[in-house]
């Protein structure tokens, strides 16, 4: 078995030096849609298992107030919410590298109590590290403000630099524009993470943000 998680992969990243001040200050405001933007939120990952159960770290739990808080301003302006899921079978593939975690059906697949979605979010099932590969993702996304679909994805959720960036990959690829709130993602070190937001912003065009100037008025 490979390497897990956390203590096991600071080796990795030693000696890494990011501030997120230049990330945020390089930060890349989106731009095609700005006359005609029609936000979506989605929420990654934020799960019973990840955040306290089998690879839960204390990282984590720190992002649930600022994931509320977005939660609150998406209700508030009508802003569509999806939450895009692990939801494992035992022999699933990525289930060799991480072991057996949010197997369907069980305690560790479920969103965190504080976060739990409303009866009109879209809850979207996920078997590997992005949102859209072998999901209905993009189809929900689409149909939502009457069939004109979202063009402007607001990422929050786990891992930065692992759900997080592979679902933004593939949302950039299909012509998302891309907002990530950086109090509102983590990762297992705090160099994963950073690396991780500088990577969005630079391959993606990402734009890194506090969640406080989304709240403010986008």
């Amino acid at each position: 078995m490979g390497l897990h998680h956390g203590d096991e992969l600071k080796h990795l990243f030693e000696g890494v030096s990011v501030n997120l001040s230049d990330i945020y200050k390089d930060s890349k405001r989106p731009f095609v849609y700005d006359k005609r933007r029609r936000y979506a939120v989605v929420i990654i990952d934020m799960l019973n298992d990840f955040v306290l159960g089998r690879l839960g770290n204390e990282r984590f739990k720190s992002i649930v107030p600022s994931i509320r808080e977005l939660l609150d301003w998406a209700s508030e302006h009508s802003v569509p919410v999806v939450y895009s899921n692990d939801s494992h079978r035992p022999t699933d593939f990525e289930v060799n590298r991480w072991g057996e975690h949010a197997i369907r059906g069980t305690w560790g697949a479920e969103v965190v109590e504080e976060l739990k979605p409303k009866p009109k979010d879209f809850v979207v099932p996920k078997t590997s590290y992005s949102g859209f590969f072998n999901t209905d993702l993009d189809s929900v996304l689409r149909s939502l403000y009457d069939g004109e679909g979202a063009n402007t994805l607001i990422l929050s959720g786990l891992h930065t630099d692992i759900c997080v960036r592979h679902t933004a990959a593939d949302a950039f690829f299909r012509g998302y524009e891309l907002i990530i709130p950086f109090d509102t993602v983590n990762s297992f070190t705090d160099a994963q993470h950073l690396l991780g937001l500088k990577y969005l912003s630079y391959a993606y065009l990402a734009d890194v943000v506090p969640v406080k100037q989304i709240v403010k008025g986008l």
